[in-house]
């Protein structure tokens, strides 16, 4: 039975309907479905499904977006019982868009496939100045800190942002992530980025492994 609702919340939530996947959260802690159990199999799943399916162009942006908001409808419900059962998001990340620069989709679709991998978000928006990245990530303790950029002109800011970091000792510290139309993989190379990634999916499966590798070791 459990894994019935689990898999309806999942379905649900991959079509978009916020109304259905909150209906079927609260059904399912009523009928004490492990409130984890119900965030990892059904909320999380079923995003990072919609992640894999927009990898491979299957969906577009619009989907995505409506996905997310079903899953932030169903987060909403479970929060209260997840605080109270102490459950640890698997890292926290700081995601904004570089300074000089107001683009924001990108950022917003990393933004909400890391929370579907289990992040734990501080979303800086947009023109943002490096030392704003690097105090915030120091304030809660952030094991990532993402960037993004859409026009070259602003592309050497992601670099300024490494170097507050090197400035202030704290390089090691975090995992640096790069993405936006512009930048690739060699760029992200010359400036010092542990990652880049071209697209929202991929960002947040790097991510994870990333964090998951480095609470290993």
């Amino acid at each position: 039975m459990a894994a019935e609702i689990i898999n309806e919340i999942s379905e649900f939530l991959q079509k978009g309907r916020a109304k259905n996947v909150k209906k079927l959260v609260q059904q399912a802690l009523d009928e004490g479905v492990d409130a984890k159990e119900i965030l990892e199999e059904g909320l999380l799943s079923g995003m990072m499904t919609i992640g894999g399916k927009f990898k491979r162009n299957e969906v577009f942006v619009p989907e995505v977006l409506v996905a997310a908001r079903a899953m932030n409808a169903g987060v909403t419900i479970l929060e209260p019982k997840l605080i109270e059962i102490g459950n640890e998001p698997i890292g926290k990340a700081i995601v904004g868009t570089v300074k000089g620069d107001l683009h924001d989709i990108g950022k917003n679709l990393v933004v909400m496939m890391l929370k579907g991998a289990g992040f734990e978000i501080i979303d800086l928006g947009t023109d943002v100045p490096a030392e704003t990245f690097v105090d915030k990530a120091e304030e809660i303790g952030a094991d990532v800190i993402g960037m993004s950029a859409l026009l070259t002109t602003t592309m050497p800011n992601m670099k300024e942002i490494l170097d507050v970091l090197e400035e202030r000792g704290l390089r090691e510290k975090y995992i640096v992530m790069v993405g936006g139309a512009p930048v690739n993989q060699a760029f992200a190379d010359q400036i010092g980025a542990d990652y880049y990634t071209e697209d929202a999916a991929s960002a947040a499966e790097v991510a994870k492994e990333a964090v998951l590798k480095r609470k290993a070791s």
